[in-house]
């Protein structure tokens, strides 16, 4: 079991695109949302799938398990989903150390969200916070995917 230690922001402004070293596509559904556990469905650039079970806490830390499904039935299963199709495109900026932000770029209904976000090794790491990054949302279940799929 992994747990995932995360803490997200809003992004203000564009000053960080010159500093991404990557981005992909990202489209996603949950096939579940109970209250204890979310399970998700993703899909990378149209060429990679990956099938999530995350504990529902909307803490800095939570359970995480995922799983890589073929593609072709990871498209069929998002006729299963609960809630809207997610868009979006995260791009990859370094950060100090071996981190680095991921900054997520909303679609869709979703267009002119973008959310960033930094994974610790523990809850009580600190880090660099660059000046494009705005308010604090860790915690802040409005902001979650899962929230968004709901509409």
């Amino acid at each position: 079991m992994a747990e995932e230690i995360e803490r997200k922001f809003l992004v203000e402004g564009e000053g960080w695109r010159g500093e991404a070293k990557s981005s992909f596509r990202i489209r996603q559904a949950y096939l579940a949302l109970n209250g204890k556990a979310e399970i998700r469905l993703r899909i990378i650039d149209g060429k990679q799938a990956l099938l999530t079970i995350k504990s529902a806490s909307a803490e800095i830390g939570r359970d995480e398990f995922e799983y890589e499904v073929p593609v072709v039935e990871a498209e069929a299963l998002f006729a299963l989903r609960s809630g809207k199709i997610i868009e979006k495109r995260r791009h990859i900026v370094p950060a100090q150390g071996h981190r680095c932000w991921e900054i997520d770029v909303f679609e869709g209904e979703n267009k002119g969200l973008s959310i960033a976000e930094i994974e610790l090794g523990d809850a009580g790491d600190t880090f660099e916070k660059p000046d494009w990054l705005g308010k604090e949302i860790t915690g802040d279940k409005r902001f979650y995917n899962a929230t968004l799929a709901r509409g």
